[in-house]
């Protein structure tokens, strides 16, 4: 009897039910995955969450999901519009997340690109409210910004 390889969707649609898996996402990441989580890089925001930027090996992406799930409880995870073409998927939706340090909850939109391939995801790019995200886990303090020519600054 032959197997019935996963469509694009239907691994990627896998992939994101069994992201607290490590052994059924290690049958649904390729070896040679590459993962790139809100920027390809960007050192600062690395050391609030190690997994963001870019990150290559199929067990760099289980890894990486499993320092989310150290850091946040996720309370919410909905995919709203899930659709591709050829071996490319698009998932956007929202999610909700509690730091389980600070307790800050953060609500997100979030978008996903990836790609698959005879049943295993080698390509995603996740993107969220970045600022929203690194702020759940913020201890103290205040940062200022200035982004119009000719304004004051901005105390956040």
């Amino acid at each position: 009897m032959e197997t019935k390889i996963m469509s694009p969707i239907d691994t990627v649609v896998a992939m994101l039910t069994n992201i607290g898996d490590p052994s059924v996402m290690r049958s649904l990441v390729a070896d040679d995955c590459t993962y790139i989580s809100l920027n390809k890089n960007n050192p600062d925001l690395h050391k609030i969450m190690p997994w963001c930027g870019t990150n290559l090996g199929g067990d760099s992406v289980i890894e990486n999901f499993g320092k989310i799930f150290q850091c946040w409880d996720i309370m919410e995870f909905n995919p709203v519009e899930i659709f591709g073409s050829d071996d490319r998927v698009a998932v956007f939706g929202t999610f909700k997340y509690r730091s389980k340090v600070q307790g800050q909850i953060v609500d997100s939109p979030f978008a996903i690109l990836s790609k698959a391939k005879d049943g295993k995801v080698n390509f995603i790019q996740f993107m969220e409210d970045t600022f929203a995200t690194s702020a759940s886990f913020k201890v103290s303090g205040s940062a200022t910004y200035n982004n119009f020519p000719g304004t004051e600054p901005i105390v956040v």
